[in-house]
């Protein structure tokens, strides 16, 4: 199989959050498979560190500010995108929040927060971008950020569970409406990574960290990088007959029950 499959040169990306942590991770990745990197966030001071942090790795973005979740913004926006970059071939619905409170004492407000961010966000921004992708008669992939908890729940995450479990079925709907246009919609479902916001648990002794090596086959936490692979195979010519699916980088947990560790 050739590795032209995999080339993403002349192909427009745009990675939403993608300022750090494993959304930048996916960017660099597609950005080394020859691909136009567009990132945004709400934050202008995340953009223009996250651009100088880019520039250091010798990859060149267009970094935007706009909200997923407004979606009169999106249009504005995804429209500027296509003027001064190029139309969106790739989009990666990376941008997400989480709030860790258990049910009962969560407020509606936080709960419709998580949903509009992590749900309600990846549609709009596809909706936008998958009718410019088809109004222009081109392929397109969308990459939607999914979790080992679109499968799973655990105590205290119950948005986020119920928003990425949300997100995995709009997946597989996106899947079957659009692939008659030549468009692939596939999920990322990321198990526990070494990044920055982890650092302060990844240490020997800290609960979550012996949890994390107790219930991980891999018995490791993942590096940024090994997401690249995935989305580089979902963004490419590789997957076109590949849709509705969510690829679970995790290790191995959602393959085993209990801990991996033979106890005598």
């Amino acid at each position: 199989m050739s590795l032209e499959l995999f080339n993403l040169k002349g192909k427009t990306a745009l990675v939403t959050g993608g300022t750090h942590g494993l959304g930048m991770a996916i960017a660099t990745g597609l950005a080394n498979a020859g691909a136009r990197i567009v990132i945004n966030d709400i934050f202008p001071e995340k953009l223009e560190n996250a651009v100088k942090q880019y520039k250091d790795k010798g990859i060149d973005v267009a970094a935007y500010e706009f909200d997923v979740t407004d979606e009169k913004q999106v249009d504005e926006y995804i429209s500027k995108i296509e003027k001064e970059v190029a139309p969106v071939d790739i989009l990666v619905n990376n941008a997400g929040i989480i709030k860790r409170i258990p049910l009962l004492d969560m407020e509606v407000a936080d709960f419709e927060q998580v949903l509009k961010i992590d749900v309600t966000g990846p549609f709009i921004m596809s909706k936008r971008v998958v009718k410019s992708m088809i109004e222009r008669g081109a392929p397109g992939k969308i990459i939607n950020m999914c979790s080992m908890m679109s499968e799973v729940g655990r105590h205290s995450v119950g948005a986020y569970a119920a928003a990425k479990g949300g997100l995995k079925m709009l997946t597989k709907n996106m899947a079957t409406e659009w692939a008659k246009h030549n468009i692939q919609a596939n999920g990322i479902g990321p198990g526990y990574f070494a990044t920055e916001q982890t650092a302060p648990i990844r240490v020997g002794g800290h609960p979550f960290n012996d949890l994390i090596m107790t219930r991980t086959p891999a018995n490791r936490w993942g590096e940024p990088e090994e997401l690249q692979g995935t989305a580089i195979f979902l963004a490419s010519r590789a997957s076109d007959f590949v849709t509705g699916i969510v690829v679970y980088v995790d290790g191995g947990i959602l393959a085993t029950l209990g801990k991996t560790t033979q106890e005598e």
